[in-house]
């Protein structure tokens, strides 16, 4: 190869190089082509189930509920996609903070405990706890706050917390009489078959639970309790994006649809 073909190689070759470089730059600073570099555009949601209305899966194993089409609807007006993720009560909070989900969007109350490991969006629901018993028992709503009876709960749900603080706390209520499930569903099982004489859980959802099933409600405790989406400490972005889609869906046709889809009346 002579002098001159070498060199017009050489220079093809040095401007393929470049212009290779060139494409790549770009697809690394836009990544899947909805941002900039490093920003996430598929958000992964944690959701307790079953918690009716708000989140639950339908026959064919696919996530629904007032919360699911919430989110969904926000994701859209946003410009995010979400996936979702079945995530223990429990451990919902530490899956946040670990970093294995991105927000909580199931139905939980803010609470100044809470506060203090997370943020919440601004708030979107208020739930009082119902309490519910057999028919015939004689439990009153006044023997729920005298604790002259076993109540029944899902572990670490505001119910539990509002009779460990205020009832057991107290020495209103022994200890032993609280009974903690995995889920509120179990706890209505027990109530159904005598092991314990009542159950309390949020209004909305225990409302749900309990359909088709001999018992009955007693009233309820007026916690009026705020639900909220969570989102880690410095999350900043994400939360704003969680707010601005709320205030938006709130005032859209869209929510009262829902609120009528999902019989959102207690």
């Amino acid at each position: 190869m002579n002098k001159r073909l070498l060199s017009v190689f050489v220079i093809c070759m040095a401007l393929l190089c470049v212009a290779f470089a060139g494409c790549t730059s770009s697809e690394a600073a836009t990544g899947d082509g909805q941002g900039g570099v490093g920003e996430k555009s598929v958000y992964s949601v944690g959701i307790d189930v079953p918690y009716p209305p708000f989140s639950k899966m339908d026959t064919d194993g696919n996530p629904t509920g007032f919360d699911v089409d919430s989110i969904r609807w926000i994701a859209e007006n946003q410009g995010f996609e979400v996936k979702f993720e079945v995530v223990a009560w429990d451990g919902i909070i530490p899956a946040l903070q670990a970093g294995q989900i991105d927000m909580v969007y199931s139905g939980m109350t803010i609470t100044d405990e809470r506060l203090e490991k997370v943020n919440f969006s601004i708030p979107y629901w208020t739930v009082n706890q119902m309490v519910v018993v057999v028919p015939g028992s004689g439990v009153t709503i006044d023997d729920i706050k005298e604790g002259n009876a076993i109540i029944g709960t899902q572990s670490g749900c505001t119910a539990a917390i509002w009779m460990e603080e205020n009832l057991i706390d107290t020495g209103i209520m022994a200890k032993e009489n609280l009974k903690v499930y995995p889920d509120t569903t179990k706890a209505v099982d027990d109530l159904t078959t005598g092991r314990i004489d009542a159950v309390m859980y949020d209004d909305l959802s225990l409302k749900d639970i309990i359909g088709g099933r001999d018992v009955e409600n007693i009233g309820s405790i007026e916690t009026n309790e705020e639900f909220g989406i969570a989102v880690r400490k410095d999350d900043t972005e994400l939360l704003n994006k969680l707010n601005a889609g709320l205030t938006n869906l709130m005032a859209d046709p869209y929510w009262e649809e829902l609120k009528v889809q999902y019989d959102m009346v207690v």
